[in-house]
């Protein structure tokens, strides 16, 4: 009876290994990349709406604060100026 137990056992685990060998292989083939790959840029896509939406958010945040000064008449303290004029010397000294 312990054998036939055992014996069970063995085919339970051996059946499971072969199944997970076959899965993996699965994964190789042609049609296992091209799902892998599909996967993959699916998520690309998708990473890629989030970040536009949240520069989006961002935009229209600052915006809001922006004509919110404006519409106070209170000078709006810009905190990247001085990045900006880094970036290109001289090319806004006629605007100011």
């Amino acid at each position: 009876m312990k054998r036939l137990l055992w014996l069970g056992v063995g085919l339970a685990v051996g059946a499971l290994v072969v199944r997970k060998l076959t899965q993996k292989a699965e994964e190789f083939t042609p049609t296992g990349i091209a799902t892998s790959l599909s996967q993959s840029a699916g998520g690309l896509v998708e990473s890629m709406r989030s970040f536009v939406e949240d520069v989006r958010d961002g935009m229209a945040e600052r915006e809001q604060q922006i004509a919110e000064a404006f519409a106070e008449g209170v000078l709006y303290e810009d905190k990247f100026a001085e990045l900006r004029e880094d970036e290109q010397p001289g090319s806004q000294e006629g605007i100011r």
